[in-house]
């Protein structure tokens, strides 16, 4: 079965919302317009016409050196039924392409799933060096009240 890797549009933002929601213990909740405002760095990826995973981007400045900006990627998910096949890798590099244009510092990401971050080519690094993204992202997560004690782990590339 082929998958097609394209950016997301207006009419996918409802499917991508609830594909979120699926896997709400593994990702940071997003709301519909929240998804409406960003679909321009949302891709989605289909097979037979269905859409089975999502990905999106946000980028994160260094304060005092914005040359040293990081991507971050978000809201990684693959329907159950179709992990395993090469959709989230091929979402991770769809992104890694879209933005290289931007000449990041790193691709980085907070996650659950390390070993397939991994087998993209990331590796581990502390939570101190994504500061950025802790004060302005997860210091609002309603998951944990302490972004240093939460078990998702960071990455970059």
């Amino acid at each position: 079965m082929a998958t097609l890797i394209r950016p997301a549009r207006l009419k996918d933002a409802e499917k991508i919302f609830a594909l979120i929601h699926l896997n709400r213990d593994q990702l940071v909740p997003r709301s519909i317009g929240n998804i409406v405002e960003n679909i321009d760095r949302f891709f989605v990826a289909e097979a037979e016409g269905e859409m089975i995973g999502c990905a999106a981007y946000t980028i994160h400045p260094e304060l005092g050196d914005w040359s040293k900006a990081m991507v971050e990627i978000q809201s990684l998910a693959v329907k159950t039924a179709f992990r395993r096949q090469g959709a989230g890798g091929m979402l991770v590099e769809a992104i890694a392409r879209k933005v290289s244009v931007f000449e990041p510092m790193e691709l980085v990401v907070l996650t659950f799933a390390p070993d397939f971050f991994r087998s993209l080519g990331f590796r581990e690094i502390p939570k101190t060096e994504v500061m950025h993204k802790l004060y302005t992202g997860c210091i609002n997560c309603t998951k944990h009240t302490d972004p240093f004690t939460c078990p998702e782990i960071a990455m970059k590339r």
